[in-house]
């Protein structure tokens, strides 16, 4: 069962910003990006009140690099429609399970992001998930 709507489209959008964010991680670093983008829709606090969709999520002006770069908008691929599927059911990850942010810094993760506290690196990518005081739906919205 699907913790966000999601139509064939959605899905595709998805798996697309999944790959084009990180497919240099493997599937579980896009599994990761799939988990902070669900996160953002369910949670409803900090910088995402108000996102309730993936096209949302996706399109919210400054949240993804990738959008703004060609490989994004290629025809999303079977292997990562089905990790979008299993963002969308609700599958999340340590150290995304509750993050809202994740960042590519060039060297050691910084110690916050936007305010919130650094949970873990994986591979290349640093995870940030807020404070039960910013955003306590975060922790209780599966």
């Amino acid at each position: 069962m699907a913790v966000v709507k999601a139509r064939e489209a959605d899905i595709d959008l998805l798996a697309r910003l999944l790959r084009a964010e990180a497919e240099g991680e493997g599937r579980q670093g896009m599994l990761m990006v799939g988990n902070v983008g669900i996160n953002r829709i369910r949670a409803n606090c900090s910088d995402f009140k108000g996102i309730r969709t993936i096209p949302q999520m996706v399109h919210q002006p400054h949240a993804f690099e990738a959008v703004t770069h060609g490989y994004f908008y290629q025809r999303a691929r079977e292997a990562e429609k089905s990790l979008a599927r299993r963002s969308i059911k609700g599958e999340r990850i340590w150290p995304a399970k509750f993050s809202l942010w994740y960042f590519r810094p060039p060297g050691d993760c910084p110690p916050t992001w936007y305010n919130q506290p650094f949970v873990a690196r994986y591979k290349l990518h640093c995870f940030y998930e807020p404070t039960a005081e910013e955003c306590e739906a975060v922790y209780n919205t599966f």
